[in-house]
């Protein structure tokens, strides 16, 4: 059955993490999707969740559902704001989207202390200094 399915290979679209603000210290962070894509993706739904370990205790965050909607060619739309607390723990972002009547889906992970300043990139379309799954 699943063999059946297309595999459609999600490219061009990203999630990013990005500095709102002027420092680490003083701005906020906020969760993008970006699309690179030079046509529009539709019935964009994101869903995200944290887990992981902390002082070694197992920690899991709610599990957050983001519809979007449709999502122009070389744009981008706001999924959630992140508190730098879970920097430290897997975030994952599995997101879903249709060009045409086809459907694509993939899942972005940030890694444990991936978003860190050294890590952090001007982010195309976005303009902002962030980190990137693409």
């Amino acid at each position: 059955m699943k063999s059946d399915l297309p595999e459609n290979i999600v490219e061009d679209v990203a999630i990013t993490v990005a500095l709102v603000g002027e420092t680490p210290e003083i701005g906020s962070w906020i969760v993008y999707v970006v699309n690179f894509k030079n046509e529009p993706i539709t019935n964009v739904l994101i869903t995200s969740k944290g887990y992981g370990e902390i002082d070694g205790k197992l920690v899991k965050t709610s599990l957050l559902r983001h519809s979007i909607g449709d999502l122009n060619a070389n744009s981008y739309a706001t999924v959630e704001a992140i508190d730098p607390a879970v920097f430290g723990l897997t975030n994952e972002y599995w997101l879903s989207y249709y060009i045409g009547k086809e459907i694509y889906d993939k899942k972005f992970i940030f890694l444990p202390e991936s978003i860190v300043d050294n890590n952090l990139i001007r982010i195309p379309i976005l303009n902002k200094p962030g980190v990137m799954i693409k």
